[in-house]
Order: structure tokens, then sequence, then C-alpha cells
């Protein structure tokens, strides 16, 4: 019996059996360190032959780096020559280039102490209309005086914007579509209104805008003052619109609207911007403020309704004047008619006239040439009698 070496569970493993297994371990040991060794020996071989590789790049190109060094020894060297031959033209170039532009110096020297002369000549001509423009602006500074003192005073101010005012409605309306200064039935007179076609009720336009707490608003100089002015605008302005509501806006004798002018665009700029209050409350009062711009494009409104109507109305008797026309076309297309029939009957009678003086001038042929017919029948001269009558006498005194 075996002897055993190793007991594991039911198995049993014997001496033999255990030497045989290291035997093949170690056998398989030594094929690995052989191949190992191999290997080893292989990656030093290729690092060795790679090594050998890269010195021999290395040697190539250092030789094409001795090559490139000599062309380019060779190349400077050309250059040099090259460079030593340009600097002689260089030289010479710059010398001309330098001759020709002193001379251009010179020239355009000449040319800008005579342009400056021109030049100095046409300023003090300017300063001339200068100082003219100068005394102008003097005379305007105290008309603008005078402008001021105008708006100064307010009846003189009133006067200023009604002026302004009338200028805007004689410039863009017809004479008979406005009036200035009428009265109305209660006794009220506008400044002016404006007529539109289609209705009788005028439009009334005021110019007489309160401006006294506009120049205290401009001119205040502490935050209590400006309240103050502030206040007084609203109240003033509040208190015109009112007085325009109450005596020019009357029920079917003047339009549902009236139009307070201001006479200033600025005056109408702050007014929009920083008292909107007051145009909130003018528009529901039914009194538009207007500035003058807005003015003009109201005139230019109001003129194209003019135009428009004028037209209608000139596009009724052109109506009128063309029905009529039409029945005096009408009343020809028939009586030429009635002469084309008259024609036409008269063409017929014609007809029926020149064959019976063909038959008579055949008979009379005939008889110049004894060329006598038989004697008809009775019947047969029954038929030809009304043949060799005139058929169209009748008709033909008909319509003779």
């Amino acid at each position: 019996m075996k002897q055993a070496f190793l007991t594991i569970g039911d198995w049993v493993v014997t001496v033999e059996q255990a030497l045989a297994a290291g035997t093949t371990a170690l056998l398989v040991l030594l094929v690995l360190l052989v191949w190992q060794n191999a290997r080893a020996a292989g990656s030093r071989a290729l690092e060795a032959a790679s090594a050998a590789e890269r010195q021999r790049e290395l040697d190539d190109k250092v030789e094409a780096m001795n090559r490139l060094q000599a062309e380019m020894t060779g190349r400077m060297q050309t250059l040099a020559e090259v460079f030593g031959s340009r600097q002689a033209d260089l030289a010479r170039l710059m010398s001309e280039r330098i001759d020709s532009v002193r001379h251009s110096m010179n020239t355009s020297l000449t040319e800008t102490a005579q342009k400056s002369a021109e030049t100095l000549g046409r300023l003090n001509e300017r300063l001339a209309v200068i100082d003219a423009a100068q005394a102008d602006l003097k005379g305007l500074t105290s008309e603008v005086l005078s402008l001021k003192d105008v708006l100064a005073n307010k009846q003189a101010r009133g006067a200023y914007g009604q002026g302004r005012m009338e200028a805007i409605i004689r410039d863009g309306l017809p004479s008979s579509a406005y009036d200035f200064q009428k009265t109305l039935q209660n006794r009220t007179r506008p400044d002016c209104v404006i007529h539109l076609p289609g209705d009788d009720r005028p439009l009334v336009i005021d110019a007489k805008f309160p401006l006294e707490g506009f120049v205290a608003w401009r001119e205040a100089g502490s935050d209590e003052a400006r309240a103050q002015a502030e206040k007084r605008v609203r109240g003033d302005v509040s208190t015109h619109i009112k007085d325009i509501a109450d005596k020019y806006l009357a029920t079917g004798e003047t339009q549902d609207i009236a139009l307070l002018f201001v006479p200033s665009e600025a005056i109408y700029a702050e007014l929009c911007e920083r008292f909107d209050d007051i145009v909130q409350k003018s528009h529901r009062a039914r009194v538009l403020i207007v500035s003058p711009s807005i003015l003009m494009m109201a005139v230019q409104v109001a003129l194209s309704i003019v135009r428009d109507a004028a037209i209608r109305e000139q596009a009724r008797l052109i109506q009128s004047e063309l029905s009529k026309m039409m029945e005096d076309v009408r009343r020809l297309s028939d009586r030429a008619g009635k002469l084309e029939q008259h024609f036409r009957q008269a063409q017929e009678d014609v007809a029926g006239i020149v064959t019976s003086a063909d038959k008579v001038a055949r008979r009379g042929t005939r008889i110049e040439q004894l060329e006598f017919e038989p004697p008809a029948k009775p019947e047969a001269a029954a038929e030809a009698a009304p043949a060799e009558e005139l058929p169209t006498l009748p008709f033909r005194r008909q319509v003779l």
C-alpha cells in the first residue's frame, strides 16, 4: 500500500503524486524562466537596433545641417554683394527724391500762401457780413425786448395772440369760411368762428390764454413760490376754460367743442407735460387747448372739409347737367331714327321713280322705232296696269 502524503476529506494524496506534481511545477517554472530570458534578449536587440537607427538619423540630420549652413553662407555672401550694389542706387534715388520733394514743398508753400491770402480776403468779407448781422441782431434784440413788453401787458398780449391766430386762419381758409369777432345770440363775441359746410353751427376759437401764471412759474426762485405759481396757473386756466364752456358752447348754435389757442409752442408743451390735469379737465369741458401747429392742422382739416363739400356740390351740378345732356342725347337719337326712316322711305320712292322712268324711256324708244306690241288681253291689261302706275306716289305724297 502506498504511503499517504496528504489527506483532504475523502481525497488522499500519496507521496508519489506529490513528487510528480512538484516535478511538473519545476518544469513549468523552468519554461517560464527560459521564455522570459528570451523575451528580454529580444527587447535588448530591438533597443540596440532602434538606437543604431536613431544614431544614423542624427548623423543624417547633422550632415543636412552642414549642407544648409554652407548654402546659407553662400547666400549671405550673395546678399552682401547685392546690398553693396543697391546701396549706391538707394543713395542716388534718395538724393533725387529729396530734390523733388524740395521742389514740391516750394510749390506747395507758394500755393498755400496764395490760398491763405484769398482765404483772409474772404474772411474779411465774412467779418463784414458778421458785423452787419450783429447790427441786425441788436435790432432783433430790441424787438424781442419790445415783444417782452407786449407779452407783459395783458391787453397787448391778447392782441398778439389774436393777431397770430387770425394770421393762421387767413392763410389756411377762404374768407367765406370764417368770421372774426362775430356776435352770437347770447351777445358774446368769440375771437373767431369757423363755418363748416353742411352744418349751420360754427366752431368757436378763443385766443385769450392767461399767461401771467406761467410767467410767475418760470421766474419762481424757490419751491414755495413755484408751488404758488402752479396753483395760480391751474386756477387761471381752469377759470378761463369754464368761461369758454359757459359762453361759447351754446346748444344748437355752436359746435359741441371749442378751441383755446395758446400762442406759444413752449407753453403748450409745458402745459401738456406738467399740467396734465388741466388738459384732462379741458377735454371733459369740451374745450380743446391747441398750439399754433395744432391749429394749423385743424385749419387744414377744415379746409379739406370745405373742399370736399364744394366738390360734392359741383359733382351734383355736373350730375344734373349730365342727366339733362343724356335726355338731349336720347331725344337726338329718336329724331335721328325718324330721319333715317324718312331717308329710307325717300330712297324707296326714288328707286320706284327711277324704275318708272326706265320703263317710260324704253317705251319711248319703242315708239320711236315703231315697235308696237300686239294688243294685250283684257285680263293681261288689267294685271299689267298696276305695274305701269306709280305705287309709291301715295306714300311719296305722305312723305312730302
